[in-house]
């Protein structure tokens, strides 16, 4: 099974992978995002969250202007250019961490690089608009890219060569536009177009993921995964947050993208320990 590599590489920025988990702060400069929508529209409200997330450890922010909940209301580019990019210019000054915009448009993504950021977050993984694969390429930037294929719950099969399928044609797609593979991370999309049997069954298995030679990232934080197991509402969500980062840890994931930085981290940090004295 191909290794991932040790280094990602985005822009000007490197991280050397498997020395410990990282933790990918959310900042959600939404206004309907399920768990913190509306909380952080205002760009000092915005900064003053993000300085706290650094500062609980923090290894990058991702920051996302458009909502992607189940229901969401879709912006216009400009409208989503408009709540990103004074924040992310503002913090490409005042803080020393890679910056990743959440994002499916190209235009989007394109402005927030052009503003600082260091990191296109794509939740079509490369398969949506044709040319987000172009402007990462051309930036120099790194790339989360996640799986994310509305026939995935019908479609037979097992789920993770199902997830291994569409992630080997968002790598080919990448490799076309000349995207190194040092800059990819891959997301198993956890909660999207997914049952909760299959949400379940990838949790148990992402370190067979890895097969694909890249870092994974999950994104789990306060999801409706959690609470489809313990009937929570999402601010009641930590618990079942942090077993699962703990988890994902134990399975070689490097990258947890999350709410609650502080707890998570020293979660990831006890489970790193563990496997380390093993």
């Amino acid at each position: 099974m191909p290794h991932p590599p040790r280094e990602l590489l985005c822009r000007d920025r490197r991280f050397t992978l498997g020395a410990e988990p990282l933790i990918v702060g959310i900042l959600n400069i939404t206004d309907d995002s399920f768990f913190d929508g509306g909380h952080l529209l205002a760009p000092a409200a915005a900064l003053a969250h993000a300085r706290r997330l650094v500062a609980e450890g923090a290894a990058i922010l991702d920051i996302g202007g458009q909502s992607t909940r189940p229901g969401y209301t879709e912006l216009s580019p400009d409208d989503e250019i408009a709540r990103i990019v004074p924040v992310i210019r503002a913090l490409s000054r005042s803080l020393d961490v890679p910056l990743s915009i959440d994002t499916y448009k190209p235009a989007v993504a394109r402005a927030a690089l052009e503003a600082g950021a260091h990191i296109v977050n794509d939740i079509h993984g490369l398969q949506g608009d044709p040319l987000m694969a172009a402007v990462i390429a051309e930036s120099g930037a790194a790339a989360i890219l996640m799986h994310n294929d509305p026939s995935f719950p019908s479609t037979p099969g097992d789920v993770i060569e199902k997830i291994k399928t569409f992630l080997a044609r968002t790598l080919a797609r990448a490799a076309a536009a000349g995207i190194d593979p040092a800059r990819i991370i891959l997301d198993p999309g956890i909660g999207f177009g997914k049952t909760q049997p299959q949400n379940l069954a990838i949790l148990a298995r992402l370190s067979e993921l890895l097969a694909l030679g890249h870092p994974l990232l999950l994104g789990v934080s306060r999801k409706s995964v959690i609470s489809h197991v313990l009937d929570l509402p999402p601010d009641e969500r930590l618990e079942g947050t942090l077993a699962l980062t703990a988890l994902a840890v134990s399975q070689g994931v490097q990258f947890h993208r999350v709410h609650d930085v502080r707890a998570n981290h020293r979660a990831a940090l006890i489970a790193a320990a563990l496997i380390a004295a093993r």
